[in-house]
């Protein structure tokens, strides 16, 4: 399979990427190695924004299954987000990168607010752009965040880094003789309900027309690798 080489991306980190080999909470060393991943991209001409999860901190679904409220626990997980953008922020201007992080709750005191415009600015003078609090509502995931975001940005790709090397048919780390995609449909992703992104962020990038590339992110130098066509990973996009 040959795959597509982008320019402008989305790159879209879970929570638990920052805990390195912890249980809990940000880890500065894996920030450092994220942020040199980032740097790679940046300096080879790439213009780059982010999403981080806050799973690593606190998980809405997982707070309101033990009694919040729905919607206060989606909230709290919002703001675990914010400080994994803070905490990627300070990785990455510690790699001389330019960073914004700009938050859908406003909160001026520490980030931008979110103004699209302003945010698309910041790229094409080759900043990073870090955008936390999810999309300011309950309910919707980091996931939907990232496919949103990456359409307001125009981005030509959303890159998902993960723990694994692309998309199974079952969890590789609980089935070994599970099968990887090479490329996928948006369409096959739904209909068989393969563990990619939220049903509603598969669906957003299908109708934007924006290809979901999953790869490990734990691999060094792997983020430079895939965006120039190499490297394992799995791409979803309407051609397969």
């Amino acid at each position: 399979m040959t795959r597509p080489t982008f320019n402008r991306i989305l790159l879209k980190l879970s929570g638990e990427v920052l805990m390195g080999q912890g249980q809990y909470g940000i880890d500065p060393a894996t920030c450092e190695r994220v942020a040199r991943e980032v740097k790679a991209v940046v300096d080879g001409g790439h213009e780059v924004c982010m999403v981080v999860g806050g799973g690593n901190i606190f998980r809405g679904l997982a707070g309101a299954a033990q009694g919040f409220d729905r919607a206060s626990a989606d909230y709290m997980g919002m703001l675990a987000t914010v400080m994994n953008a803070l905490a990627m922020q300070n990785a990455l201007e510690q790699q001389g990168i330019d960073t914004r992080v700009q938050s859908a709750i406003p909160m001026a005191s520490v980030c931008e607010p979110y103004i699209r415009r302003k945010a698309q600015r910041h790229m094409e003078k080759g900043r990073v752009v870090l955008f936390a609090a999810g999309t300011g509502l309950p309910f919707f995931t980091t996931d939907t965040t990232a496919a949103l975001r990456a359409a307001e940005m125009g981005c030509d790709a959303l890159l998902k880094g993960t723990s694994v090397d692309g998309v199974y048919d079952a969890d590789p780390k609980k089935v070994p003789t599970a099968t990887r995609y090479d490329e996928l449909s948006y369409d096959r992703v739904l209909a068989d309900n393969l563990k990619v992104m939220d049903a509603s962020a598969v669906a957003l990038c299908r109708d934007s027309d924006i290809p979901i590339v999953v790869f490990n992110i734990r691999d060094e130098g792997n983020l430079a690798a895939v965006l120039h066509g190499e490297g394992t990973a799995t791409i979803v996009r309407k051609s397969a």
